[in-house]
């Protein structure tokens, strides 16, 4: 028990350290560590009142919002595991995790896609939200499930087989990432993250509770609007955000007049405008680009070219607290020049996928967690990313897998068979393109809505084409020919 130290354990350690600390920014809500933690003690006591106990389940389903940090932290303190859902996706999605997940408690929120499948154990955010927090008891104290290597978040990722996992992380995994990312990123006291991205994401919810564990403060806002990132940013004097390329573009764009004052964000160089409007930041993680490898299986970042500074390897070296290997198809490692699969094993990996049992006993073999990606280990010891081994499209800062989307294809009653290959796209990197087998009447227009009513609206198809066959390899469509043939290309790693 000495040696245990669970979310719910920070957040109760931040309650008497930082008394006066802001630890959660969300529109008119303002809450100190010691309000955090009252609520959450609350919260906690309400979800124990529905039969929330050890190894339950509950699911978010809503944007971003401090609830999310609350059920988190909650439900560390009944050693339960938390998920936040992709709200983006579709009412078909968001049936099968909860078919898949089994939550005890769902907390919603309207949208075209959520709307309540049970009347048991569903709460609807906002007024509902606090009314069902407020049912629970200020004094029901729980300091933690004690064991940290409980499963506390679940993740929903990689959909290589045609359907999503859930990725389970533990309070010990994600406090030792949390500890390898802010002494990365240099964070210090009074640091600010404004969780404009998805929470549903790893590089999200891996800076939240980075923040977290530091004591600095989360801004919370529904989800990105460039103007709006602009406000919380001059109002909170943010220090770190959720922004990429196109995103800071629009935020450049927003911020062209200089009504806001953006100097506060210590951020990545980007362009002239972005750099004369924000604070250039020297850390490790802003002077390599923010660059790494990872992937929600490992917390989030297992590499960082952070702590690499003019490597060969553009991955750099692994988190001080993990353990990186490249291996052959029989599991020994390949020499220094060659490919081989990225293995890893160390204190922020995952705990498997939630009821996956035979994918966990193949994702673990020899002892190692395969990601599943391919790497090369440079001369100078450093990591190159080369590509997943199942063939994945980046369109913007989504991943979309072709099992999926082509899963998706082949529910249609006109469509045969179907293929799915990236293309080269000026905006996006990458769109999707359908390559399709027809056995009655379709349209390209009605291939496309087709999956647009499935899946979320990125991952439908931008191309349709149609093909007499899809060429083979065994059982599977042999990509590098479809590749040929419909200008595939511009993948990951590529």
């Amino acid at each position: 028990m000495i040696h245990r130290l669970t979310l719910s354990d920070v957040l109760a350690e931040h309650a008497r350290s930082r008394p006066r600390v802001t630890a959660v920014v969300d529109g008119e809500a303002r809450l100190t560590y010691p309000e955090l933690d009252e609520r959450v003690t609350r919260l906690a006591d309400a979800l124990a009142a529905r039969g929330v106990t050890a190894g339950d389940r509950v699911l978010w389903l809503g944007r971003n919002g401090h609830p999310v940090l609350e059920l988190l932290l909650a439900s560390s303190r009944l050693g339960a595991i938390f998920c936040p859902a992709n709200w983006r996706q579709s009412t078909d999605e968001l049936s099968f995790v909860v078919d898949d997940l089994t939550p005890k408690v769902v907390v919603w929120e309207r949208s075209e896609a959520a709307a309540p499948l049970s009347d048991d154990g569903w709460i609807l955010a906002g007024d509902g939200y606090e009314a069902f927090l407020s049912s629970g008891s200020p004094a029901a104290r729980r300091e933690g499930a004690g064991d940290d290597t409980l499963p506390v978040l679940a993740l929903y990722t990689a959909a290589f087989d045609g359907r999503p996992n859930a990725a389970l992380l533990s309070s010990a995994a994600l406090v030792a990432h949390s500890t390898a990312l802010l002494v990365v990123r240099q964070m210090e006291d009074g640091f600010t993250f404004l969780n404009n991205g998805p929470l549903f994401h790893v590089g999200t919810m891996m800076f939240c509770l980075a923040t977290l564990q530091i004591g600095g403060t989360n801004v919370f806002t529904p989800a990105f609007e460039a103007e709006e990132v602009c406000r919380l940013i001059d109002a909170e004097k943010v220090t770190q955000a959720f922004l990429f390329g196109q995103m800071i573009d629009a935020v450049t764009e927003a911020n062209r007049d200089g009504k806001y004052d953006l100097t506060s964000l210590r951020f990545v160089s980007h362009s002239a405008e972005w750099d004369a409007m924000t604070t250039v930041d020297d850390s490790p993680w802003c002077r390599s680009k923010m660059g790494g490898y990872g992937q929600t299986e490992v917390g989030g970042m297992l590499t960082f070219l952070g702590l690499a500074p003019g490597a060969a390897g553009f991955a750099g070296r692994p988190s001080p607290l993990v353990q990186v290997r490249l291996l052959s198809s029989d599991g020994s490692e390949v020499p220094s020049g060659e490919v081989g699969e990225i293995c890893a094993r160390g204190k922020s990996l995952f705990s498997g996928y939630f009821n996956r049992p035979e994918l966990n006993a193949e994702k673990t073999r020899g002892g190692w967690h395969h990601t599943g990606d391919l790497g090369r280990r440079e001369p100078d010891g450093t990591i190159t990313f080369i590509g997943p081994r199942l063939r994945m499209i980046k369109s913007g800062n989504e991943n979309i897998y072709p099992a999926e989307v082509e899963r998706a294809l082949k529910t249609h009653p006109a469509i045969a068979d179907a293929a799915v290959i990236g293309v080269p796209d000026d905006r996006w990197h990458q769109a999707v393109k359908a390559v399709v087998v027809l056995k009655g009447e379709a349209t390209a227009e009605d291939v496309v809505e087709h999956v647009r009513a499935r899946l979320a609206s990125y991952k439908k198809p931008r191309h349709v084409d149609f093909v007499e066959a899809i060429p083979k390899k065994g059982f599977t469509p042999d990509y590098d020919a479809l590749d040929d043939a419909h200008g595939g290309g511009g993948y990951p790693g590529s």
